[in-house]
């Protein structure tokens, strides 16, 4: 029985060690050799109201001066900007994840129902078909902060009505945002949401 104790609670600390400290500091390490020191990235842009007035209180504009943190998911839902991927925990980062409820489950079925429902109604142009999964489902995480090409492109008539700007315009702005797969291999083409509503913001209406 020794035989196998004392090799186990030699392998408990050396994991131990291992990943408490010295795996704890190479990433630490690797943090701060990244941009920002690994604080991710902030944009610093001018007054942005992010969402409606029917979403929330005052607290839920931006001020004159504002941080945004381009890594992490923010509510967008007003028209005249491109809405944002559903979130399970309401973007909210200190309480990130899903909502753990199955394809099947009757109250998910419900919510996304809910979700197509209410993007036909501000997109009455726009088929079921045509609806990417990225805008009726939320992620694991409940705070990606990007959008599928596919679903920016869905919502291009309704901005370029409400902003009174050409449907070419808003299109060059979601080339110009749009992010390819890392290396050219890995992953999806995506948008920033975030990004794309800055560079929609700046254009003159």
């Amino acid at each position: 029985m020794k035989q196998n104790i004392l090799p186990a609670i030699r392998l408990t600390l050396i994991c131990l060690v291992f990943f408490s400290g010295f795996y704890t500091l190479l990433i630490f390490g690797i943090a701060q050799a990244a941009p920002n020191g690994g604080k991710g990235e902030i944009i610093m842009s001018e007054k942005l109201k992010i969402k409606s007035k029917q979403s929330g209180k005052a607290s839920d504009f931006s001020p004159e001066a504002s941080y945004y943190y381009a890594n992490v998911g923010q509510k967008f839902d007003k028209d005249e900007y491109f809405w944002s991927r559903p979130s399970a925990v309401d973007y909210n980062a200190a309480g990130a994840g899903g909502s753990n409820k199955g394809p099947s489950n009757p109250e998910y079925l419900k919510t996304v129902q809910e979700r197509i429902d209410n993007l036909i109604k501000h997109n009455p142009n726009i088929k079921i078909a045509e609806i990417p999964s990225d805008l009726v489902t939320a992620s694991g995480s409940g705070l990606d902060p990007n959008i599928s090409v596919q679903a920016a492109k869905i919502q291009v008539k309704r901005i370029a009505k409400i902003r009174k700007m050409s449907e070419q315009q808003i299109q060059d702005i979601i080339l110009s945002t749009t992010e390819k797969p890392f290396l050219g291999l890995f992953g999806t083409e995506k948008v920033n949401v975030l990004k794309l509503n800055l560079a929609l913001h700046q254009l003159k209406q």
